[in-house]
């Protein structure tokens, strides 16, 4: 990860809290983590810095359908968690992904437990995988993918895991649709449960319905407590409490 990059973003929130009236917030009584999550993007606001716009719009359709709100317990989703925000700056770190082989060959059909074996960074990954799913949409329903229907959505996303939408049709031989799904489905997951210095995971959400301690120093002491529930709320690596 670009650590003073992260460290830049946090000193933009913080700044962000500083200039809210103290008054208002003892008044709400907040916590530092809502705090933070005031100040945190807004993804009705937000500018994405790597993904265009018919990207963008791709990525909070599909996040929303892979982890949507609701279920059990009302965990939140995707969208109020901030996963497409946390996708959108790690693609933009210029360092992501370049740790990858990329030297060659890539030999077709190899199996999967070789590992990565594409030629492409997680960018053009995106990339591709988004304007060619968007033409699949387009000539089979008529529609961007971010203009179908619920049920379409879902139906599409599983034609990807499942290699069932031919890239190769679209002039596009080097990646996979289970290989752009995957990628996609493994960065939501990152993004829900991340800390929230990276992005997502806003306000801690995601560990407070899961019930996660984040990064006490120490809760040793409810390893072996099964089906208590735990009574203390998360906290950041920058020491944010929820």
């Amino acid at each position: 990860m670009a650590i003073n990059r992260n460290l830049t973003r946090r000193k933009f929130l913080m700044a962000s809290v500083v200039a809210l009236p103290v008054s208002q917030l003892l008044l709400r009584n907040a916590t530092a983590a809502e705090v933070l999550e005031q100040a945190a993007p807004d993804l009705d606001t937000y500018t994405p810095i790597f993904f265009k716009d018919a990207e963008w719009q791709f990525i909070l359709a599909a996040t929303d359908q892979l982890i949507p709100a609701g279920g059990e317990g009302k965990a939140p989703g995707a969208l109020e968690t901030n996963v497409p925000v946390f996708i959108d700056q790690q693609l933009d770190d210029k360092e992501f992904g370049h740790e990858i082989y990329m030297e060659g060959p890539f030999p077709a059909n190899l199996p999967k437990t070789l590992g990565y074996q594409i030629p492409f960074y997680p960018q053009k990954i995106y990339q591709r995988g988004i304007e060619l799913t968007n033409q699949y949409c387009s000539d089979k329903l008529g529609k961007t993918f971010d203009q179908l229907t619920v049920e379409q959505k879902q139906h599409v996303l599983t034609q990807l895991q499942k290699d069932e939408i031919d890239f190769t049709a679209y002039g596009e031989d080097q990646l996979k649709s289970s290989q752009f799904f995957s990628q996609l489905l493994d960065d939501t997951k990152h993004g829900y449960l991340a800390d929230p210095m990276y992005g997502g995971n806003k306000g801690m959400k995601a560990w407070i319905a899961i019930g996660f301690p984040g990064a006490r120093a120490s809760f040793p002491e409810w390893v072996k407590q099964h089906n208590v529930p735990y009574p203390l709320g998360p906290v950041s690596l920058l020491g944010d409490r929820a």
